[in-house]
């Protein structure tokens, strides 16, 4: 979806302050209130603007530890059912189908280290995963980056 340098002012105005009124976003624009509307609605419609809502912190609820699991499953379950069993374990946040060496990769929030083994566990008992290796995140520099890359598509190619 093609989009241009007041579409990424639009999105980066509501990410910096997502409680703001449309109203108030077109004063600060300097466009109408109907044009902010309309690139909202179509950014929307498009997927661009995927939803509208609270980040939630897991740090904040208690969950300081991070871990990436790359997953080795059952070849004769089907993604379908390891995808279903996951999703009933709280403390995974994330899981995508990879390429390489295993064929899942698992972002998970846990309280402690001792607290991940027991989701790792939790991971095992499904029965749809053979095998997990995991690496602890020390330190996020940034997560959910996407301005940058709107940004960027916004920016005609030279």
């Amino acid at each position: 979806m093609p989009t241009d340098a007041l579409d990424a002012r639009i999105v980066t105005l509501f990410t910096d302050n997502p409680r703001m009124s449309v109203l108030e976003a077109s004063r600060r624009l300097a466009v109408a209130r109907a044009t902010v509307q309309a690139r909202l609605d179509r950014m929307q419609e498009t997927g661009v603007i995927a939803g509208w809502g609270p980040r939630i912190d897991a740090e904040a609820l208690g969950y300081d530890v991070v871990a990436y699991c790359s997953l080795t499953i059952r070849q004769d379950t089907g993604h379908d059912a390891v995808v279903a069993a996951l999703s009933r374990i709280p403390e995974i946040q994330e899981v995508h189908t990879v390429s390489g060496e295993s064929d899942l990769l698992a972002r998970v929030a846990a309280r402690s280290n001792s607290d991940l083994q027991r989701v790792i566990d939790a991971i095992v008992a499904t029965n749809t995963v053979l095998r997990t290796s995991s690496v602890i995140v020390l330190n996020t520099h940034f997560q959910g980056r996407m301005l940058p890359l709107l940004n960027a598509a916004a920016t005609p190619e030279a």
